[in-house]
């Protein structure tokens, strides 16, 4: 990957509907071998998606939680049942498998603490593998990106 790759993707995570011509302009590229260069870093899968980042809030998506959750074992299965558990459901944003005391955290957006109650009642706790659930509300962000750093 050179500069001009890494530029690309810098203008990219930047604006991600930036059309060929745009794109081409920022990087100081024709729009063909800038539009073949975006092509190559798809098929290569350092841009794997193209998205619409949505303002929480604004859908009414007023609750983000960080819950950590650690296991009461990691037999296969019970990593399968809570793994299956956690795509199948919406709320829950992101999953990490961590070192440290806790074996996952999760971000969760709700509606409301009602809903992440809910969630937490019928859907995590039930899965045979969790132990323990300790969850931390999000007062406010101080920092929300997508953007990974890029070193040119």
């Amino acid at each position: 990957m050179d500069k001009t790759d890494l530029r690309i993707l810098a203008e990219l995570q930047a604006d991600g509907s930036l059309s060929s011509q745009a794109l081409a302009e920022k990087v100081g590229l024709s729009t063909s071998p800038c539009w073949r260069r975006v092509k190559k870093l798809e098929e290569e899968r350092v841009i794997t998606t193209t998205v619409a980042i949505l303002d929480p809030e604004k859908i009414g998506l007023d609750v983000i939680a960080i819950a950590a959750v650690s296991l009461e074992d990691h037999h296969p299965l019970s990593i399968r049942e809570f793994d299956e558990m956690v795509s199948g459901r919406p709320e829950i944003l992101e999953c990490y498998a961590m070192s440290g005391s806790h074996d996952y955290h999760l971000k969760i957006a709700c509606r409301s603490i009602r809903a992440y109650e809910k969630l937490l009642r019928e859907h995590i706790m039930p899965c045979r593998a969790v132990h323990h659930v300790n969850t931390s509300f999000v007062l406010r962000s101080n920092k929300y990106t997508t953007a990974l750093p890029l070193e040119e």
